[in-house]
């Protein structure tokens, strides 16, 4: 049931978006693992694409918010609104009270906006004024950003990308693929060709399930060793807080459910590395002048290749 619950998702989203297996494993792992994710390419890669067909795969409530600097707080949590008919203020909910919340280009909107998120990210929840609200079950942020824009946008600073318990980065696409691309938009709709293959219901046990995979005590040693390696790296200057390790060992714990496995290997962790810390780590400025060619990526897979797995 397992493989079939992965391959359906898999299978039906690779009806619209060419080439993008791996993703779509990627987001599904975060969403049993209730994470949030941030996308990452240049414009025309896919990213909204992805994002739309897999909520509509999944069944799920979705919404997506372009996001802008002339935004305000109100227009994603919500706030009080006074009802002129009942005379007395009431509650009206924004945009994030929804099971997927599609955040478009979440770095041009300024701090202000971009941390009203930081609590339904981590909680749940949005406290407005004192009222706090309860966020729908299953609650997903999934942004997007554009990684070479630098005019006009607010970089996301540590403390909002460590919710984040991934980043995808989708790149150009390869010959082969881009030639697909082609062949399918001449044709075809967008999208158009979704349909719901996982229930809400399904989905529920399924999260149960997730809970139910074991790590074992060599696993747990092995990824807080991954993380004293990042902080006490040469090259790193902001190594991997607690929040990431946590989240790590949580989506490797839905890898490998989604791999039909009822426990977490090392494999599990080492795959997930780069996704789940390239966003948290920072180089040391001294690395990124020395080595100008230096990939974050490359520096983490070192890191985790030098820290020995347990047998």
């Amino acid at each position: 049931m397992v493989s079939s619950l992965r391959d359906r998702v898999v299978n039906e989203l690779a009806r619209v978006v060419v080439n993008k297996e791996r993703e779509t494993e990627l987001l599904l792992a975060a969403l049993l693992a209730r994470g949030h994710v941030l996308l990452e390419g240049v414009p025309g890669v896919s990213k909204t694409l992805l994002t739309k067909s897999f909520s509509r795969c999944l069944e799920l409530d979705f919404r997506r918010v372009q996001f802008t600097p002339d935004m305000l707080p109100l227009d994603i949590v919500g706030g009080f609104i006074f009802n002129m008919k009942e005379r007395e203020f009431e509650f009206r909910k924004g945009a994030v009270f929804t099971n997927m919340l599609l955040a478009d280009e979440i770095n041009r909107a300024p701090p202000k906006v971009q941390s009203a998120l930081l609590e339904a990210m981590q909680e749940q929840q949005v406290t407005i004024e004192g009222h706090t609200e309860a966020l729908p079950s299953p609650h997903m942020v999934i942004a997007t950003q554009n990684p070479i824009e630098f005019q006009g946008v607010y970089p996301l600073p540590e403390g909002q990308l460590d919710r984040f318990m991934l980043k995808i980065t989708l790149g150009y696409p390869s010959l082969e693929t881009e030639s697909e691309v082609i062949r399918r938009n001449i044709s075809e709709s967008e999208g158009a060709s979704i349909s719901g293959v996982v229930s809400r219901l399904e989905l529920t046990k399924c999260f149960g399930e997730v809970g139910l995979v074991k790590v074992s005590d060599e696993v747990i040693d092995y990824v807080s060793r991954l993380a004293i390696a990042t902080r006490s790296d040469r090259r790193i200057k902001l190594g991997a807080s607690p929040r990431a390790v946590v989240q790590l060992t949580r989506c490797a714990k839905a890898k490998a459910y989604l791999a039909g496995r009822g426990y977490v290997t090392p494999d599990d962790i080492k795959e997930l590395s780069v996704e789940c810390l390239s966003h948290r780590v920072k180089l040391k400025q001294v690395t990124l002048v020395r080595e100008e060619t230096v990939e974050i990526a490359a520096v983490i897979r070192d890191v985790v290749d030098g820290v020995e797995p347990p047998r």
